[in-house]
């Protein structure tokens, strides 16, 4: 039998929650937030929902090709039908996605798959080019892994193409102890998601930060 980490929650509980089947687990509404970017703009964090189609859709006709191509290793200017449906349609345990908004603009999109019959699971984010450099990554990375951690998956990975240090310095940032290897310019990085003392510093100080920053602002004339 699997061990889940301890301060998770074990596999049995969810499924007496939600049924023998975790796809049932409903929508879970009480993780709807806002958070702040490090410039100090306060944008809503939610899990993403099946009518969110349209808003990904368009979400994805707004990146540049450079943005695609980080993400999805290749030209993809378009979601496909079922490209959409998979990524809108998740049973938020086995596969998580958040979405971060800006009004009614989807301005970053992170998910998590577990690996089948393990505690792992990859993940993966991407963030509009106009809101890029603002710490969404990272934000995003760390509600996947508070979710995903609570849900009994001990680690995540990521492959990322060699020259996309954006990525690999979100995943330095977050506190966590992260190992990489490097094979045929793909970089593949794992690190365990359990809390430590790192990680609640990390978070700390980032929040800290943009504490500092929103009264800066708030000085000026």
């Amino acid at each position: 039998m699997t061990d889940f980490p301890e301060g998770s929650r074990d596999a049995i509980d969810v499924m007496r929650e939600h049924g023998d089947k975790w796809s049932l687990r409903p929508y879970p509404s009480e993780l709807v937030c806002d958070v702040v970017t490090d410039h100090g703009e306060i944008l809503r964090l939610r899990p993403i929902r099946p009518d969110d189609a349209e808003l990904l859709v368009r979400f994805h006709r707004g990146l540049s090709s450079d943005s695609i191509y980080r993400r999805y290793f290749s030209i993809h200017p378009e979601l496909s039908d079922a490209e959409v449906r998979h990524l809108t349609q998740v049973d938020y345990v086995d596969r998580f996605a958040f979405i971060v908004e800006s009004g009614n603009d989807l301005v970053g999109v992170g998910r998590y798959d577990r690996i089948p019959g393990t505690t792992e699971a990859e993940v993966a984010f991407i963030v509009a080019d106009e809101y890029q450099h603002q710490g969404i990554g990272l934000l995003l990375l760390d509600h996947l892994a508070d979710e995903a951690w609570s849900l009994g998956i001990t680690e995540f990975t990521a492959e990322t193409q060699a020259d996309n240090r954006s990525m690999m310095g979100v995943f330095q940032a977050s506190g966590f102890p992260v190992t990489s290897q490097l094979q045929d310019e793909v970089i593949t990085a794992r690190f365990p998601i359990q809390p430590t003392d790192q990680s609640r510093a990390s978070r700390a100080a980032r929040a800290d930060r943009i504490t500092l920053a929103g009264r800066g602002r708030g000085d000026r004339p």
